[in-house]
């Protein structure tokens, strides 16, 4: 065993001395260096499982043009990513947003933030778990000759409680194994992305570089392969496509929420943020470059839409097909462990604030493995109540109040929208409580700050996550490309509205959060107000 050299060793003491001027007692591992803190962040927003899950959708809306609008969501999320680096580097505490925000303006705020982040963690699990059905199927047909129906809603449940039952095992054994765990995910992310772009453009591809600038007539219903209505307006189908690549990148805040089980965390959370985020963007631009440019000219966006990826792959040999689908189960569960690891993390966080029902039974730590079990466990369940409503599905529309359910959805399709909408939301609202620190006269004394440049990357990133957070959820009815493809309408806000609900009543049980005022304790600055 490799012993601690003494700048690492005295990097650990002044994390532990940080956490205790919070007042907090160390109880984590403090066992991950700088490449697995990134590796979690980086496996969780998984340029395989995003792109893979969404290039038909991207594809479909705008044609092959849609690609430049990834650099949009990477852009405007690596300015809230040099917000949440300033913020982790003052807080390198485990809980990450809900911490941050809890500081930054107070216990009901900060609770509410955390609430709305959690669950849109618990969801994005169930939501990555069952997407793995559909390749996990395919494999196992071509190898052991299985006819498993990925659409099957027994088969989904009982690959989800499988997959579960994994990740929660390894995720309980240590933050070690959970950071070995992502750390094969980067290998097989950088396969999976850079290694298949290598092999198709050796295959030979299809269009030159100017395809990449065309819509292909997207903008338009008849040539349209999804037959989406755009009245012709190409940047009106480039402002509903960037939609796809804003389903892809955020994760990175992962990094933040197991600062406690880092090495220099104040040092390396922020930079694993950024790097997350920017070699996503790069592995994503990659990825979709190659997959457009090896469409077949027969058939062309309409067959590569109707058939998906597996219909680009299927040009190349059956092993290499194989070697693809096998990379793809393991990003989905290697993203779906990160996840499932950060949201432990952040139930932990809350339960030792007191913050939860029956908040000491989930704040234990397990004491060889020094894991929060208890949380792990009951963010598993939760998980799996979630993955139930898979077989929830109407067969016709369903009116509600003043808003329609369609039919042939079922209702875990319709929460997937709030796991991305809901982080976004949780986005803001912490870089809004960021602004409300600085405007109250907070100044950031971690080893990464933005100094005069705080200011204007606070007001640029609030202003793109407000203008995406809209682009997701404006209810523009389900005929739209907007309403029939990401938020169903009005059932993303529905949706939220009712978390909010929940959380409320949640919030009521834990005696209105009472007792975080006992946790709102900085050595290195006043306490925040009360709010």
């Amino acid at each position: 065993m490799q012993e601690a050299t003494p700048q690492t060793t005295a990097a650990t003491d002044d994390d532990d001395a940080r956490l205790e001027g919070l007042g907090y007692t160390p109880q984590l591992n403090r066992v991950l260096g700088l490449f697995s803190n990134f590796s979690v962040a980086f496996t969780y927003l998984s340029p395989i499982v995003g792109v893979f899950s969404l290039f038909t959708i991207g594809l479909g809306i705008a044609g092959p043009g849609y690609i430049w609008t990834l650099w949009l969501p990477v852009g405007g999320m690596l300015l809230v990513a040099l917000v949440f680096g300033e913020l982790a580097s003052h807080y390198p505490i485990s809980g990450a947003l809900y911490q941050y925000s809890k500081y930054n303006v107070g216990r009901r705020y900060g609770w509410f933030v955390g609430w709305f982040y959690g669950i849109a963690l618990l969801v994005t699990v169930a939501s990555v778990d069952t997407g793995v059905v559909v390749y996990f199927s395919a494999l196992m047909h071509n190898w052991f000759n299985w006819n498993f129906n990925p659409a099957s809603h027994v088969t989904i449940l009982i690959v989800v409680l499988i997959l579960l039952a994994i990740q929660s095992t390894l995720n309980i054994t240590g933050a070690k194994v959970m950071g070995r765990v992502a750390q094969f995910g980067v290998y097989v992310e950088i396969l999976g992305t850079l290694g298949i772009a290598i092999v198709l453009a050796i295959h030979g591809f299809h269009h030159n570089v100017s395809y990449l600038f065309s819509t292909q007539g997207a903008q338009n219903v008849k040539t349209n392969a999804l037959g989406l209505n755009f009245n012709g307006s190409e940047f009106g189908a480039l402002m509903i496509a960037v939609l796809a690549p804003v389903y892809i990148f955020y994760g990175f805040e992962s990094a933040g929420d197991i600062s406690e089980e880092t090495k220099d965390a104040g040092r390396q959370v922020p930079r694993a943020m950024r790097h997350a985020l920017i070699w996503g963007g790069v592995a994503s631009f990659i990825i979709i470059a190659a997959l457009l440019l090896s469409i077949p000219t027969k058939g062309g966006v309409a067959a590569a839409v109707t058939g998906g990826v597996p219909y680009i792959l299927a040009q190349l040999p059956a092993w290499l097909q194989d070697v693809a689908l096998l990379l793809l189960v393991f990003a989905f569960f290697s993203c779906g462990s990160s996840v499932q690891g950060a949201g432990s993390r952040l139930m932990f966080s809350y339960a030792r604030d007191g913050a939860l029902p029956a908040a000491k039974s989930i704040a234990k730590v397990h004491p060889r493995f020094k894991t929060p079990v208890n949380a792990l466990l009951a963010g598993a369940v939760i998980t799996a109540l979630f993955v139930l409503f898979e077989f929830a599905t109407p067969t016709h529309n369903v009116q509600i109040l003043w808003f329609t359910y369609p039919g042939n959805v079922n209702v875990l399709t319709s929460l997937i929208s709030f796991g991305t909408s809901g982080i976004y939301l949780s986005f803001l609202l912490t870089v809004i409580g960021a602004g409300i620190a600085r405007a109250r006269g907070w100044k950031p004394e971690g080893k990464f700050t933005l100094g005069r440049w705080g200011w204007p990357v606070i007001i640029v990133a609030g202003v793109y996550l407000l203008l995406m957070f809209i682009d997701m959820v404006a209810p523009t009815g389900l005929s739209s490309p907007r309403g029939a493809l990401f938020n169903l309408d009005w059932i993303t806000l529905v949706v939220m509205v009712v978390v909010f609900i929940v959380g409320v009543v949640l919030f009521l049980l834990a005696r209105g959060g009472r007792e975080l005022d006992q946790h709102l304790r900085d050595d290195a600055e006043k306490p925040a107000a009360l709010l």
